[in-house]
């Protein structure tokens, strides 16, 4: 059974770091896109960052480049998602989501990934 477990999140100050984990099982990692989506409460969900099978293509939410970097060891089956210079406006659930490609391609589009994590929760305040 394909499952995705985030972990990583927590508390920190504006200014601080965090990477985030979206361990993958039940699949084999290296033929799939992976994507990290925020979730606010009463926001729509945003798309942070998506990476393909390889690690060749990135693509990133602009409020994000140049802070966060998305990558991948298909080796430990786990995707990380490293977020430097944390704001307050980054505070949210964090999703991973996959889905299957035949290409090296990925989307910030939601609805293609078919597969979820649970979330963590990262809080960035002073």
């Amino acid at each position: 059974q394909l499952q995705l477990v985030a972990s990583g999140g927590g508390l920190v100050q504006p200014g601080e770091s965090l990477r985030l984990s979206c361990a993958a099982s039940g699949f084999t990692l290296e033929g799939y896109f992976i994507g990290w989506f925020r979730q606010v409460p009463g926001k729509e969900r945003e798309a942070i960052a998506c990476i393909s099978r390889t690690g060749m293509i990135t693509t990133y939410l602009d409020s994000v480049k140049g802070r966060f970097a998305i990558s991948r060891d298909n080796a430990k089956m786990t995707v990380y998602l490293q977020m430097d210079t944390l704001r307050p406006d980054d505070t949210g659930v964090y999703y991973c989501a996959a889905d299957f490609a035949g290409l090296d391609y990925c989307t910030r589009n939601g609805f293609e990934y078919p597969y979820w994590g649970q979330g963590t929760q990262v809080t960035v305040s002073s």
